[in-house]
């Protein structure tokens, strides 16, 4: 069965992860991702954490690729993927700017080319502007976004999020972009620049606080949300809406199901606090399924705070089939993301993990012509691998 991105060639220069999710994403859509590597594979092929000597950080991020050992330090190596470049619709990097121009693959180059290629560029501060130069991980977005501190808030100090969030919301924002500039082209023929960048996505999750600063000059609009201690664990309540608030009161007050008295306004400090220690008082003396079942039912929104090992096992998640089973070339087997978008009638695909150069024979003969004695005398030279 055909997927949404059928026909669809990406060649991948990514390395580590906002790139290479986004050469995921675009994956587990339809398209057939190549992916470049220098000879001896990408880096984060040996980062830990490992299983059976594979790594799953590099398992996660590029499962269903296609990988090409080739050495663009090598002229005839840019000459390869110059020829894949024509046969291509877009090229994804997140190298920091500048780079892919003293490779020799700018974009007006890759447009000399092909005429409709989109270039993908995700970098840490963008193409333009005073912070383009500094190179920047995940930490660093969180940082200079300003969800650190928001996170840390109630802790008196910044706490970064466990997993790297920026660096996931960035892979979105490429997706989106590539999305948009396929149906651009297919307007009008023509290709173009997608520029994304950590920080830019990082702002995206802080965007309430920072508009209301700017607009009143006082910091607010969103707070830290801790959840509340139970006698067997944790609980997250969210009642968003003032009638969630009204029912979360009046059952932690014992009131009837029908009583206002406790449907007070959600502004001001002082109320939230009491409020908040009230929930506090009460969730301590029951269970979290106690809570939850009890909140639930009265239709306020409740759930339990998980470890790993708990989520790993929930049934939810089997059923839609966001955690599967793999074969793995190294492990011989391995746990990954499934498919996080479903659709009814173009369904994505999983594809398994390639070792280093796997699909390089395939490519080079199937889309470039080149025959037997021509890849062996480029391997002899180490252009490819």
């Amino acid at each position: 069965m055909a997927a949404c991105l059928d026909g669809v060639r990406v060649l991948e220069l990514a390395r580590f992860q906002a790139g290479p999710r986004g050469g995921m994403l675009l994956g587990d859509l339809g398209a057939e991702v190549i992916k470049i590597e220098s000879p001896g594979g990408e880096e984060t092929r040996r980062m830990p954490p490992l299983v059976r000597g594979q790594s799953v950080y590099f398992s996660v991020y590029n499962r269903g690729k296609k990988s090409v050992c080739l050495d663009l330090r090598n002229p005839r190596g840019k000459e390869i993927f110059a020829a894949l470049v024509e046969k291509s619709d877009i090229v994804l990097e997140n190298f920091r700017p500048g780079v892919m121009e003293k490779m020799g693959f700018g974009y007006a180059r890759l447009r000399q080319l092909n005429p409709g290629i989109i270039l993908i560029s995700v970098s840490g501060f963008g193409q333009y502007g005073p912070y383009t130069e500094r190179p920047a991980f995940d930490s660093l977005g969180q940082a200079m976004s300003g969800l650190m501190a928001l996170t840390g808030q109630r802790e008196g100090k910044p706490i970064a999020t466990a997993s790297s969030v920026v660096d996931r919301y960035t892979a979105l924002h490429a997706t989106i972009g590539a999305l948009a500039a396929l149906r651009h082209r297919e307007r009008t023929g023509e290709g173009q620049v997608v520029d994304v960048c950590l920080l830019d996505a990082a702002l995206t999750m802080v965007e309430i606080p920072t508009s209301y600063y700017l607009a009143t000059g006082q910091e607010g609009g969103e707070s830290g949300r801790p959840p509340y201690r139970a006698k067997d664990g944790w609980v997250v309540i969210s009642a968003a809406s003032r009638e969630m608030t009204g029912t979360l009161m009046r059952i932690v007050k014992g009131e009837a199901a029908g009583s206002e008295a406790s449907d007070a306004p959600m502004a001001g400090s002082t109320s939230l606090d009491s409020r908040r220690a009230q929930v506090e008082a009460w969730c301590a003396e029951r269970t979290v399924d106690e809570i939850c079942a009890t909140l639930l039912t009265a239709g306020v929104p409740a759930a339990p705070v998980r470890t790993i090992p708990e989520v790993a096992q929930d049934p939810h998640l089997w059923e839609r089939e966001m955690l599967v089973k793999m074969d793995d070339p190294v492990a011989g087997e391995m746990y990954l993301p499934g498919l996080t978008i479903k659709f009814s009638k173009t369904p994505g695909r999983l594809g398994p993990v390639p070792t280093p150069g796997q699909h390089t024979e395939e490519i080079l003969s199937s889309l470039l012509g080149y025959d037997p004695a021509t890849l062996n005398a480029l391997r002899r030279d180490g252009v490819i691998a």
